[in-house]
């Protein structure tokens, strides 16, 4: 039997304390903070480096089950389900939850990274680009969404069949033993809380550091005081905790939309201008050069085996981030997905990310190549990540506008991606509520911003992606147990199979 909501609602005043403590000091001592966080997950991906690799390979092989095996067909909600949400708005709020600015963070800069310094020997420039565009594919690919899509069909399936709350414990607290499902459950909740702040703090922080740099470079924005960076902050804080207050059908569902829209225009922009037939020639090679690296990256084997130390840095890294944002995706997903049958939420959810995020990679950073015939941006990138995409944008026609457009997307994205954690880490301080308070979701907006303003302050793009990932290792087990659970709830519920046809 399940717990009332208020007498679960004990989470939201420590973990609140907790994130605020946190905050305070990252503002206090930037310097001290960064170098822990920066140190204790260095030394945790060091130590559990293959346990991170094997867990996001298995939810990848655990996804094709859910989507071609025997429950391909199960409905979130029963055979008479209706999708809450048209296709389109399903998807832009997915994308928009799931990946937010980083890829307009690391669009151009990650290509142009492991070109310039490619983790493996290779010959030539060309196989170097070659070899770092399926890179980034592999870590923005289906191992991201692998992650994501999993914690959201554990917490959908228990809610829309089983009618638990969104909490993460619920999937423990459902299927476990009274003695044991409840104080893991408790715990479980707690961790998904920390998890989700300093993972979407993260990401605050990245995006702030690339929006100050736009402002600069494009713009002649002088950014060598805090100044504009707390306004930058204080404007973002603004923005998505006024969205935060409104419904989901109202603020997230048309930022999201709005998002997508210009971030393809964005995109076409680019596809369009210069050589668009090598910028599509990139993608489609790269649909095949993916799949190769897919298996021996996943595992760190053959030559990848030999560079282990690259691996921690980006590949683990990555996959560790992903795990830190699926408490907060999973919720939110699972709130919007209603109605869809595992195999129609499974394939949405990683296949057309998936392929949009090789898209964007191809014609962001083909743009940048063919216009860093003197290795400048490539430079620049490995130097100064943030400004990478607006050097690249300086060598093209109508500049200002495109570096306009790429603040507001940044921008965008960010308040999409805040606002959605605000309303996550309300749901779940609120004892599961569908509909925190919007009292709950502007505190928890209010930290968010503190939190982000730390990693903001140090200026260090390394020490932004640890505070993302330091609250991801322990919801590992969490991640875990919860899908765990759901191959059991599955057994135990033996839910006859539907009639053959389209799912």
């Amino acid at each position: 039997m399940e717990v009332a909501p208020k007498a679960r609602d004990r989470s939201f005043v420590p973990a609140l304390l907790a994130c605020a403590a946190v905050a305070v000091l990252g503002v206090v001592t930037p310097d001290l903070l960064s170098e822990f966080v920066v140190g204790a997950v260095g030394g945790v991906i060091d130590a559990l480096d293959v346990v991170f690799l094997a867990i996001t390979l298995a939810l990848v092989v655990l996804s094709a089950w859910f989507a071609f095996g025997r429950h391909a067909r199960r409905r979130l909600g029963g055979a008479t389900a209706q999708p809450e949400f048209s296709s389109f708005a399903w998807i832009s709020m997915l994308f928009a939850a799931g990946m937010g600015s980083g890829l307009m963070f690391w669009g151009v800069a990650e290509p142009l990274i492991h070109g310039a310094q490619p983790p493996l020997a290779i010959d030539g420039v060309a196989q170097a680009r070659r070899q770092a565009l399926a890179i980034a594919d592999m870590h923005w690919g289906l191992h991201a969404w692998a992650i994501y899509g999993v914690a959201a069909l554990v917490l959908g399936y228990f809610h829309f069949c089983r009618g638990t709350d969104y909490l993460p414990g619920a999937p423990m607290r459902e299927v476990m033993s009274r003695r044991w499902g409840r104080p893991l459950a408790a715990v479980a909740d707690l961790i998904g809380v920390l998890a989700i702040a300093f993972g979407v703090a993260g990401s605050v922080g990245m995006g702030v550091l690339q929006i100050r740099s736009g402002l600069s470079r494009a713009f002649g924005v002088v950014d060598d005081t805090p100044l504009l960076t707390v306004a930058i902050l204080v404007l973002l804080v603004t923005a998505y905790t006024a969205s935060a207050v409104t419904k989901l059908d109202r603020g997230i569902k048309w930022l999201s939309a709005l998002n997508v829209v210009l971030a393809v225009g964005f995109m076409l922009l680019l596809l369009l201008w210069g050589d668009t037939a090598l910028r599509l020639q990139a993608f489609a090679t790269s649909l095949l050069d993916y799949p190769r690296l897919l298996l021996p990256m996943s595992t760190m084997s053959g030559p990848w085996s030999q560079a282990r130390d690259w691996m921690h840095d980006w590949t683990i890294a990555y996959l560790v981030w992903w795990i830190a944002w699926a408490p907060f995706v999973g919720v939110f997903v699972a709130r919007i997905s209603r109605g869809r049958t595992f195999r129609e939420f499974i394939v949405a959810v990683l296949l057309v990310p998936t392929v949009f995020s090789m898209l964007w990679f191809a014609v962001l950073g083909g743009t940048a190549a063919a216009l860093d015939g003197d290795g400048a941006i490539a430079r620049v990138a490995v130097d100064d990540p943030p400004t990478a995409l607006f050097e690249t944008l300086a060598r093209m026609p109508f500049a200002s506008v495109l570096s306009a457009l790429a603040v507001v997307l940044v921008f965008l994205f960010l308040v999409t991606s805040v606002d959605s954690a605000a309303y996550v880490l309300g749901v779940i301080t609120s004892g599961g509520a569908a509909d925190p308070s919007p009292r709950r979701k502007l505190a928890w907006g209010v930290v968010l911003g503190l939190l982000g303003a730390g990693p903001v302050l140090s200026g260090r793009v390394d020490v932004v992606k640890a505070v993302a990932i330091v609250g991801a290792i322990p919801f590992t087990l969490v991640l875990v147990l919860q899908t765990g659970s759901l191959l059991v709830a599955l057994r135990r519920d033996r839910l006859p199979r539907s009639p053959p046809g389209p799912p």
